[in-house]
């Protein structure tokens, strides 16, 4: 058998993964000080293990944990001052301590979840991955376990250091990966055409990549403290795997049973990006 046959049998024999990205503002609440949302985390992690969704990798986000710390120090612009070094050790501590109790959930759920920090394996050139050690998190996979990755402050060539968003890391890890869908677990019903927090505001069930690169022209930069874009930043890290015919689908975790249900191939509220 030719190299290039076996490599295109191994392409097709891969399993097709599916990435559930839940976002900061779920499992935190924003307006508080390391405010995590303990019940909601244990929520989650209890829908994933029900749902028993094999090849699954999770990413989560920061919330009130990661954001105002990065904040604070300007981490995101890079390395300009020596008093900045701390605040880049306390912004990836105290994503640490989030992923914590991330992970005391899942295990205690039962689910075969591990820890892969993204500041160990990620580098980023002006804030953009620009190298990805993923030989481990593709192991762990081949063996069944769960990959749980989340946005970090990690080391950047060009600036000595910034974030790299959750948002980014799974449109990186979908665009490597042999994956299926993308799922967002976010805190509203999906993209809509106002405020989504407005009762008035219509949420659009399905979008094609030129809509939605539209509607992300309308959509408004972030002026609190989401140092990673907020909803603009999703979708414009979101397209490439789009374009790359991967569909996703922005929904709202924070309703109970939601992800639990995405998980399990059920038709739930939200907004379907695909390629057409």
């Amino acid at each position: 058998m030719s190299p290039e046959k076996r490599m295109k049998e191994l392409e097709l024999s891969e399993p097709k993964h599916t990435i559930l990205k839940i976002g900061g503002s779920v499992i935190t609440d924003k307006k508080g000080e390391l405010a995590a949302r303990t019940q909601v985390i244990d929520r989650l992690a209890g829908e994933i293990q029900r749902a028993n969704a094999k090849n699954l990798i999770v990413v989560h986000g920061g919330g009130s944990f990661g954001h105002p710390t990065a904040q604070e120090y300007a981490i995101k612009d890079g390395l300009k001052n020596p008093n900045q070094i701390i605040g880049f050790a306390q912004t990836h501590h105290l994503m640490t301590v989030l992923n914590g109790l991330v992970m005391d959930s899942l295990i205690i759920h039962n689910v075969p979840a591990v820890s892969v920090t993204a500041s160990s394996c990620v580098t980023t050139e002006k804030g953009r991955i620009n190298h990805f050690e993923d030989a481990a998190l593709k192991m762990l996979l081949k063996i069944g376990a769960m990959p749980v990755l989340y946005g970090d402050a990690v080391l950047d060539s060009k600036l000595g250091f910034t974030i790299v968003s959750g948002d980014q890391l799974v449109s990186t890890l979908a665009t490597r990966f042999n994956t299926e869908r993308i799922i967002m677990g976010v805190d509203v019903d999906g993209l809509s055409d106002a405020d989504p927090k407005n009762e008035n505001a219509r949420i659009f069930a399905h979008l094609t990549l030129s809509e939605a690169k539209r509607l992300q022209g309308r959509i408004i930069k972030p002026t609190n403290n989401d140092v990673t874009g907020g909803m603009f930043g999703k979708i414009a890290e979101l397209l490439p795997a789009v374009e790359q015919g991967i569909p996703v689908l922005i929904a709202n975790a924070a309703k109970p049973n939601l992800v639990y249900r995405v998980l399990k191939g059920e038709k739930v509220e939200g907004t379907l990006i695909e390629k057409e």
